[in-house]
């Protein structure tokens, strides 16, 4: 499996449930980050050594393989392994054996392998930095992980999520406002789900309150509509997703210019209330204040 995406679009969950909800669940799950080893260190990591197979080695160690046995590996970043690593990986993987550094005898390891990439694999391979043969190996199943600010309606979900998560780590209870969840929501996250989650982190540990607030969160930029593209790339687009981007950007907008009454940013957008009703349901958006809402009527344009 090769999960692709964003940095911190959360590919690492994604390898973790399909870990979870897999036959090998029970087995273990071993994650390694491939851009953040020593090339010189890496086979070691991955396959294991002698002792005395170099100098530091004073004694055998496992790799990453013989842990993960009957288990999933995941190889994030991927595209940071060197040429000559991607060799001994495919190999690995073809054969289901691997040869610790300064050892005569192969292991016969049974490892599923998950890897993840923010690189573009194919012009990688294309302009020789990775190999062809690795690439289709990995590649047998592709899932690709679109940026939070493509999946805004995941915003609420996971920042309730995060906020449950920390606020049990400190024996805490709390809740986000209206109003910040809507800043949230308006928030271009380039980080993605990483970034939503130190953010929920650092709001928590810098509040007592119970209530965290838009006062709490760090200054957020407000995303701006999606920018259309001079021509369709080659790999296609997602129409139904960029028209409800788009729209979701200017329905926020209009809720944060009229304090959330949504009969005003009905009328700001040229929209019926009942119209406007029916987006924030398919997008996802909370609902704002409803003491103003006029009576229902049959109008949706």
């Amino acid at each position: 499996v090769l999960i692709t995406g964003e940095s911190g679009t959360g590919k690492e969950l994604v390898a973790r449930a399909l870990h979870t909800e897999g036959s090998r669940a029970k087995m273990p799950f071993v994650a390694i980050n491939c851009g953040a080893i020593p090339d010189e260190l890496m086979e070691s990591e991955l396959f294991g050594h002698k002792r005395g197979a170099f100098t530091g080695a004073i004694a055998d160690k496992r790799g990453l393989f013989q842990e993960a046995d009957g288990g999933t590996l995941f190889l994030d970043e991927i595209g940071e392994l060197s040429l000559s690593l991607q060799v001994k990986l495919l190999r690995a993987l073809q054969e289901r054996m691997v040869k610790p550094v300064g050892s005569t005898e192969e292991r016969e390891v049974d490892v599923r392998v998950v890897a993840a990439t923010n690189r573009d694999l194919d012009a990688e391979v294309a302009r020789g930095a990775f190999r062809a043969d690795l690439y289709y190996r990995l590649n047998v199943i592709q899932l690709w992980i679109p940026p939070l600010r493509h999946r805004r309606e995941d915003i609420p979900l996971l920042a309730e999520h995060f906020l449950r998560q920390f606020a049990a780590e400190h024996g805490r209870t709390a809740q986000l406002t209206v109003e910040a969840m809507r800043k949230l929501e308006a928030h271009d996250f380039p980080g993605n789900v990483r970034e939503l989650e130190n953010m929920i982190e650092r709001a928590l540990a810098m509040s007592s309150s119970p209530v965290i607030g838009v006062t709490d969160l760090p200054q957020l930029r407000v995303s701006k509509p999606p920018e259309v593209p001079s021509e369709i790339p080659p790999e296609g687009i997602d129409l139904d997703s960029l028209v409800s981007e788009y729209e979701r950007v200017w329905v926020v907008r209009a809720l944060e210019r009229t304090g959330g009454v949504r009969k005003k940013a009905a009328a700001l957008l040229g929209i019926s209330f009942r119209s406007l009703r029916y987006r924030l349901e398919k997008l996802g958006i909370d609902k704002g204040d409803e003491k103003d809402d006029p009576e229902p009527s049959g109008d949706l344009s």
